[in-house]
Parts: C-alpha cells; structure tokens; sequence
C-alpha cells in the first residue's frame, strides 16, 4: 500500500481532515444521535403485526405490566431481543467499518466488503456442521456453550480473513486493488462454505436455514443467544474505544505513527481483534450484513465534521444503531406479517453512500479506482 504524501492524501480524500465543529455543537450532534436511536429503539418494540400502544409498550419496558397479557408476551420474547439486537449489531457494523477504513486507509473498506464476514460465515459453517444442529436459524439451539463457540469461530474466521488482506495490501500499491483482494477473499470463503452446506452434511432444513442467515436479519436471536451476544459486542465496542489514540496515529500512515511512538503491529493487531470479534459476532447471529459498515462511517463523519476517532467512534456507534434499526424497521414492513430480506434495505441505504463517495473522491483527485 502507498505509504507517506499517498497516505496523507487517502487520508484527507476520505473526510479524516473534515473542519472539527465546535464542543457544543459535536454534543448536541451526539444528543441528537443518542435521542434519535432511543425513539427507534421504542418503535422497533411497539411496531409489527399486531399493534400495540406506545404508552403501553413503555409501560412494558419500564417492568411493568401491560393491558394485556398478550402484549406482554409479544414485546418482551420477540420484539425487544430483536431491538437489543438491532441497536448492537448496527453499532458494531459501523464501529467496524471506520476501523477498516483506518486500517486500510480505504474509504470503501467494510468487514462485508473486505470478505471478513464471508470468513466469520466460514467459522459458522463449520461450527454449525460439526455440532450437527439444524433449525430456523443457523445457531439456534446450540446451547450456551455452543454460542461461544460459534462466536470464537466466526471471529477467528474474521481475523484471519483481515490479517490475510492486510498483509496482501502491504505488497500492492492501488486501493482498488486492495478492494478486489477482499472481494476475491470473500467469494473463496463463500465457495467453501457453500460446498460444505450442499455437501453430504446438507439436508434439506440446513440448507433453508442457511439461505435464509444469509439474507440477514434482527430477528433471529432469543434471550438465551443475547447471553452471548450483548457482553461479546460490548467488550468488542470497548477495545474499540480504548484504541482511538492509535487510530489517530494510523490515520497519517504508519511511518508517521512509528515517529510518534506508537507500535504499529501491537496497534493493528489490537484493532483488528476488536474489529473481527464484532464483525464476527454480528454475521454469526444476524447473517452477513451488507453495507451498514462502509456507509455509516460516512455518514457519521458529515455530521460530526472530524476525523478524531475519540468523536468519531461514540458518534458512529450511535449512527449505526439508528441505521439499524430504521433498516430493521423497513425489512419488517409494519402492520404486515411479511418481512424483507435486511440486506435488501440495508444495500438502498449503503449504495447510494458509495456513489455520492466516489463522485466526491473523484472531484478531489483521489485516485481510489486506479
């Protein structure tokens, strides 16, 4: 990868040397995001096929009892685990995301994107087959043992997917080819994984499920799962925020990190694990999510105007959530029994970020694509 005037030129390309806004205005912008996701977070629990009143579903969540007893039920067994899922998932995802973008110092770098949610879907697969357990999701019904050990495997796939694509994009010098490396990663992970699904391990239901993890959903996870879930992304979301300084310092590109101090593989393999467990933990419960990771950053830097990754990584957590959750939103189709795919909503909301990055990249010059 291009080191020094290169880097610094990457850098600026993707918004890192956006204006700061003034301390008031960052908080009121980080308000505004914690108060927008908290509304999301009341109406993913309040809307769906049967309707259910606001003031009783805060009732619900306040512990306490509801008008009746069906709403009761309803709220607490299928729409606040899909909601607790949701806000988590989508703040990963976009913490994730800008990690990659700093890491590679790619403005299109996402654990989707990168093929790193292709290698946790990989260390599913495996997980899955060999524990034998089959159902309408992938995971389900593992146990809480089992849990973890779909969790490690998805983040082990994860990281050794991006230690792969980090050390190949140390021997190129084009960004665009560091994109189709991952993208070639991700489809030679998806191979595998298809063979082992359609192999004799295939039956029938495995196969559905596996077709419909894919798609991505919210909605999939139980209390027993969120055991796992909600402390993996938690400790994932806290090594993020405890490695801001670094990302700082490899946001100038690692020469210039190197003369400040910092050890720079210590620094990247401590980003990378944060990054792999959370996008790893992510496709294993909710599927391969596309898009929310390289969106969301972006997005979060147009309202913040910083690139200091203290700022940027509670402001793009918060943003994720709230993406998420207006994509689950959409995908549930309320007042409906059907539901749509999540990555159909989530690539409407991302593709058109990408486009908009492009045209911007390409009228500052930066040569992305070459």
């Amino acid at each position: 990868m291009a080191a020094g005037s290169d880097d610094h030129a990457m850098t600026t390309a993707t918004g890192a040397a956006w204006t700061s806004l003034p301390s008031v205005s960052r908080a009121l912008v980080l308000s505004a995001a914690a108060v927008v996701a908290l509304v999301l977070f009341v109406v993913t629990v309040a809307v769906g096929s049967v309707s259910i009143p606001i003031g009783e579903v805060v009732h619900l969540l306040l512990g306490q009892e509801a008008g009746e007893q069906s709403w009761a039920v309803i709220v607490r067994e299928v729409r606040l685990p899909r909601a607790v899922t949701g806000l988590l998932a989508g703040a990963a995802l976009g913490v994730s995301g800008l990690q990659m973008q700093t890491l590679f110092r790619n403005p299109l770098a996402d654990p989707f994107i990168l093929g790193i949610s292709a290698g946790a879907s990989l260390g599913v697969a495996l997980v899955v087959l060999v524990a034998g357990a089959a159902g309408s999701a992938m995971v389900g019904g593992l146990g809480l043992l089992g849990n973890l050990g779909v969790v490690g495997a998805a983040a082990t796939g994860a990281a050794v997917v991006t230690a792969g694509v980090l050390a190949l994009s140390r021997r190129v010098t084009g960004p665009a080819t560091v994109l189709i490396v991952g993208l070639m990663a991700g489809y030679a992970t998806s191979a595998i994984v298809s063979v082992l699904i359609y192999s004799g391990f295939g039956r029938l239901e495995r196969i559905r499920a596996y077709v419909a993890w894919g798609f991505g959903s919210f909605g999939g996870t139980t209390w027993s799962e969120l055991q796992v879930f909600v402390p993996v992304l938690v400790v994932g979301l806290a090594l993020s925020t405890a490695t801001t300084k670094q990302l700082n310092a490899l946001l100038l590109g690692d020469r210039y990190a190197a003369s400040m101090g910092l050890h720079v593989r210590r620094a990247r393999l401590a980003v990378i694990l944060a990054a792999s467990l959370m996008a790893g933990t992510v496709t294993a419960f909710c599927g391969p999510i596309a898009f929310l990771g390289v969106a969301v950053p972006h997005l979060t830097r147009g309202l913040v105007r910083s690139g200091d990754h203290r700022l940027l990584v509670p402001a793009v957590a918060l943003v994720g959530a709230a993406t998420a959750l207006a994509a689950g939103l959409v995908a549930q189709l309320p007042g409906t029994d059907a539901t749509l795919p999540l990555n159909a909503v989530t690539s409407l909301i991302g593709a058109p970020v990408v486009v908009v990055v492009l045209l911007r990249l390409r009228r500052r010059g930066a040569a992305v694509l070459t």
